[in-house]
């Protein structure tokens, strides 16, 4: 492979996250570009894990409930994560799963609508957000479902006086494209609705504002941007405003007012505890204890901008070195209008990522063609960028996605 040049070098020696990088355990040789699906491993996971297990579990058992502070988590947590989207230490619990999450929000964002009947979000938004949406409106006669890309070309054009609750991603998981949250949220609330954001694919590279936007509920993952691990819990978000109001449908006893009084009778514990539910993974809590101990003294601002030109050069460097084999830009050319990956559309992209997999550069592949390579500035530099590029073109050049392996999907894409 060719190098690369000293400017690229130079870019690396003078980035101010790269000494960031020794917080992650990343195995030699490889350039991992996937961790908008799941992130590596915090360095100091290993030890907060064998804490965990090996002292707070093994030997003080029962106990750590208490000393240990396991029963606290989901607001410890959630205070430690909560400078990271921009909202209040009080505002956010991270518990349960982003889908579990999104139930309850949606029901908690309709409860404060009653007079009103439409949901709106978008026909191109992760999956799992339509399919919570569609059990939610099974669960509430008369919901109407108004989606962008099939009702409508724009979500402020379907938001109107009926609207209750807009669900929206702040990142397309597919393309990247980046929403403007202060914007969308002025919309929807000049409309009297309210609004839910999913951060799944911006929380970790970006700032987010969700308080100084005004924004209603957000949910969110951790084991994405976030590195807390496979199946890690997920967050959500529920404005201080709102606290008074809080109502959800999964109403379990670490949500009680008394969970330890063990009444029969339900009463919901004050504010944004009122949307736990039941009993939390405590180890992979524990685990990201130590995802956000990597975040101790990172600037977003810093983030976002070395983010901005990672994206960059990378769409700069495929569109020279890998032109005339057919990829073609998915993700928005101006940076700003991007989160931190980059897809490219191809009829075989997903054979020619599983050629770069096996030539040590991860990224993954979304149906029916996307490529997407995600780029975590906390542990992707510059070097990264050239060297995953040159991969590419080797691959393109030679034809070695054509291999039939290649073509073989297991069940995880």
């Amino acid at each position: 492979m060719v190098p690369p040049p000293p400017e690229i070098l130079a870019r690396d020696a003078a980035d101010p996250l790269a000494a960031v990088r020794e917080r992650f355990h990343l195995p030699d040789g490889l350039i991992y570009l996937d961790g908008n699906s799941l992130g590596p491993a915090p360095v100091a996971v290993f030890s907060e894990l064998q804490r965990a297990i090996a002292d707070e579990w093994a030997v003080d058992l029962i106990a750590s409930w208490n000393t240990a502070g396991w029963f606290a988590l989901p607001r410890t947590l959630g205070a430690r994560l909560a400078p990271l989207i921009g909202a209040g230490d009080d505002e956010v619990l991270v518990c349960d799963t982003v889908s579990i999450n999104l139930y309850k929000c949606l029901h908690a964002a309709l409860a404060l609508q009653p007079d009103r009947h439409v949901l709106v979000a978008e026909q191109a938004g992760f999956p799992t957000d339509l399919y919570i949406a569609s059990g939610v409106a099974a669960a509430r006669p008369g919901l109407v479902t108004r989606l962008q890309g099939r009702d409508g070309e724009t979500l402020e054009e379907l938001i109107d006086g009926d609207t209750a609750v807009v669900l929206v991603n702040q990142v397309d998981y597919r393309t990247g494209a980046l929403r403007d949250m202060a914007a969308l949220t002025e919309c929807a609330h000049a409309a009297g609705a309210v609004i839910l954001w999913d951060l799944c694919h911006s929380a970790g590279i970006m700032p987010i504002a969700l308080s100084d936007c005004s924004a209603d509920f957000a949910v969110g993952c951790t084991y994405k941007y976030l590195n807390g691990g496979p199946g890690a819990p997920g967050f959500l978000y529920a404005a201080r405003a709102h606290h008074g109001d809080l109502v959800q449908p999964l109403t379990g006893w670490w949500s009680h007012a008394e969970p330890f009084a063990f009444a029969s009778g339900y009463t919901p514990a004050a504010g944004i505890a009122a949307m736990l539910t039941g009993t939390q993974p405590i180890l992979s809590m524990r685990a990201l204890v130590a995802a956000l101990d990597a975040f101790e003294g990172v600037d977003l601002a810093v983030v976002r901008q070395k983010s901005m030109a990672l994206t960059d050069l990378f769409v700069a460097l495929v569109e020279e070195r890998c032109a005339g084999h057919g990829l073609k830009l998915a993700a928005p050319r101006d940076a700003e209008q991007r989160g931190s990956q980059v897809s490219f559309r191809h009829a075989k992209g997903y054979a020619i990522v599983r050629a770069m997999i096996d030539r040590g550069v991860v990224g993954d592949f979304r149906a029916p063609d996307i490529l997407r390579f995600g780029f975590a500035p906390l542990y992707i530099g510059f070097a990264d960028v050239w060297n995953a590029v040159e991969v590419m073109r080797k691959v393109m050049e030679t034809g070695a996605w054509e291999t039939p392996a290649y073509a073989n999907r297991p069940a995880v894409t």
